[in-house]
């Protein structure tokens, strides 16, 4: 028994969202104490698998067929068709991807399954896993038990913080696959591409983030200040991109981008369940806020209840000197 992570990999590079669902499948491995393992799908990939390798799996399968060259929701389905009914895991984790939308629930329904997705966490009751959801943007939390073996989840993106590469490199296993060209009924296209965005936050190592307590935007430079001094992408709530203080692209949240930087300044933001949604895979979260009760301070590491307009340009001082 095992957990199987299949991860994704464009353009010749594995997906930053494979390494989070990895993170899951670890997580899930330790609850019901089986190894993790993961595959890899294309056409000449043992660059990837070995690159995979060092990510702490016990086992890598490269699915490797020139029909998997170019993703197809047929292909891809019958190739891990194949590969789950050899090694029969208990649960088979993807990155909540398009692709994996695509291809996932084909894939589950083969085996009787559902395939549960958007997966923010998991944990044990009973001795079996439970998987939990969101709902209504963030609003509620569900808890989904899945009967029969085995089980299918997507990881939502950020859910889970990516772990450090391991020291050790697990082997690489070519794992041949039986495609007959007639069963690929769909031509492959060009992978679906999100619209362009001049900021990616996603790919930002250290975020300073801006909420209401700001007041108004002239008040802007003053977090804009702590930005420049450390480096890091400006990044916002929903009210101030609504009111166009901030362009939308830099809005964190359930209906902005999903981040998980390694460090997340959050001034002047309450903390609404919408907001966290987005950041809640930051490595560590730090809290600036008059009000001691506002429910940032549950999710922050590390807080600071005062009036923003005195704490940040002190910040900003101390920053300075320690970067003279």
């Amino acid at each position: 028994m095992s957990i199987l992570v299949v991860l994704e990999q464009r353009g010749g590079k594995l997906v930053r969202m494979s390494f989070e669902a990895f993170a899951a499948g670890q997580k899930i491995g330790e609850a019901v104490g089986v190894p993790v393992e993961a595959a890899i799908l294309g056409s000449s990939v043992d660059a990837l698998a070995t690159e995979a390798a060092n990510c702490g799996a016990t086992k890598v399968f490269a699915l490797d067929d020139p029909n998997l060259e170019q993703y197809t929701a047929d292909a891809y389905a019958a190739a891990l068709e194949q590969l789950v009914k050899a090694q029969s895991p208990e649960v088979v984790v993807f990155p909540h991807t398009y692709q994996v939308r695509d291809y996932a629930p084909k894939l589950s329904a083969r085996f009787g399954q559902i395939l549960i997705s958007d997966v923010v966490d998991v944990k044990t009751e009973g001795g079996s896993v439970v998987f939990v959801r969101q709902l209504f943007q963030g609003k509620l939390n569900i808890d989904v038990r899945a009967n029969g073996k085995p089980q299918f989840v997507s990881i939502q993106a950020g859910a889970f913080r990516v772990t450090p590469s391991s020291d050790s490199t697990a082997p690489v296993e070519k794992f041949a696959v039986k495609l007959d060209p007639a069963q690929i009924r769909s031509k492959p296209e060009a992978p679906f591409q999100e619209s362009q965005r001049s900021v990616d936050l996603g790919a930002a190592d250290v975020i300073v983030s801006v909420g209401r307590g700001i007041k108004e935007k002239d008040n802007l430079p003053v977090v804009e200040a702590l930005a420049s001094a450390l480096g890091a992408e400006l990044a916002a709530s929903r009210p101030i991109c609504d009111n166009g203080w901030l362009p939308m692209e830099r809005q964190v949240g359930s209906s902005g981008q999903t981040v998980s930087p390694k460090l997340y300044l959050a001034v002047g933001i309450s903390g609404a369940i919408q907001h966290l949604v987005g950041m809640k895979g930051s490595k560590t979260v730090v809290a600036i806020n008059k009000d001691e009760n506002a429910p940032i301070f549950e999710t922050a590491d590390y807080g600071a209840v005062g009036d923003l307009f005195e704490i940040v340009p002190a910040l900003v001082e101390e920053i300075k000197k320690v970067k003279a």
